[in-house]
């Protein structure tokens, strides 16, 4: 397939990109520079700018792009940076899908389990309302930024990504090291679910996605545990202790809104991934710990 990707330089980008090129798919690359390469594609999101004249023939568009919700604090300004990187990267290519003759068959966007708000331990399916937290609002205006795609006939799945677990940093970035000194713990009770995927199984999902005809949100997650059990079983993993716990309140001191996501419960089910035949790689926690700690 000839598929081009917004975003390739994250973790995830990073690692779809090698994927599907292992796999030997052509894959393009949009970028905000000039383009320097025949597969690279140059766009403007802030200013609007993409000529849809490049992504004629293209089979598949897979948009990762939007500013990281990582970084803290969340003041005003970053969080109107945080919606509008997404909505407006994703309105702009969403247009220039549906004004091309002929469209690609699919449109894979980026989305977030942040969608469902903090849930307790309540099981949670795509069929669930969203949330009311600001994550939740990210979602709701991020996905409603792929109408014109939809319009234009293009099969669009919103990948509601849960936490990335990855040795190489990401959603554990900050974490992992603590964990090695036997410094980490669970996070305020730990008893939050925390909704996961190692990265090989994200990519999988994304590359599997490209053929199932699914449609609308799709969980990608793997499984669904509570934070302090996933945080002790990785330190097992490294023989260490987890016995530190920074309370609740710390951290939505420190953090803000962001420890919505650290501290909110999505206890979410890949529903629609399962029933399209998708089988993680790493579909337990303690699979999941032994991939991040490098045994397997």
């Amino acid at each position: 397939m000839d598929i081009v990707i917004a975003g390739s330089h994250g973790l995830i980008g990073t690692a779809l990109t090698t994927g599907l090129r292992d796999r030997g798919h052509r894959v393009r690359r949009l970028v905000r520079r000039d383009a320097q390469g025949p597969d690279e594609l140059r766009w403007d999101p802030r200013a609007g700018t993409l000529d849809p004249r490049g992504l004629r023939g293209v089979d598949a568009v897979v948009n990762l792009a939007g500013a990281s919700i990582g970084d803290w604090p969340l003041t005003a300004a970053r969080k109107r940076e945080i919606v509008a990187s997404r909505t407006r990267s994703t309105t702009l290519l969403s247009e220039a899908v549906a004004a091309l003759d002929a469209p690609p068959a699919v449109l894979l966007q980026a989305s977030g389990i942040g969608a469902y708000g903090d849930r307790g331990d309540t099981l949670i399916d795509e069929s669930e309302p969203l949330g009311h937290t600001f994550f939740a609002g990210v979602v709701r205006q991020w996905e409603a930024s792929t109408a014109a795609a939809e319009a234009a006939g293009v099969r669009v799945a919103h990948l509601r990504t849960g936490i990335v677990l990855s040795p190489e940093g990401g959603a554990l970035g900050r974490l992992l090291p603590l964990l090695r000194l036997g410094l980490g713990g669970p996070l305020g009770t730990g008893r939050q679910y925390w909704s996961w995927i190692t990265l090989p199984d994200e990519v999988a999902a994304i590359i599997h996605l490209l053929d199932a005809p699914v449609r609308s949100p799709v969980n990608l997650v793997a499984s669904a545990t509570t934070n302090a059990d996933l945080t002790r079983a990785i330190a097992a993993r490294m023989g260490r202790p987890a016995v530190l716990r920074p309370p609740a309140w710390a951290l939505r001191l420190v953090l803000g809104d962001l420890s919505q996501e650290v501290l909110g419960s999505v206890r979410a089910t890949p529903a629609k991934l399962a029933a399209s035949g998708f089988v993680p790689r790493h579909p337990d926690v303690e699979a999941a710990a032994r991939y991040v700690t490098g045994a397997g």
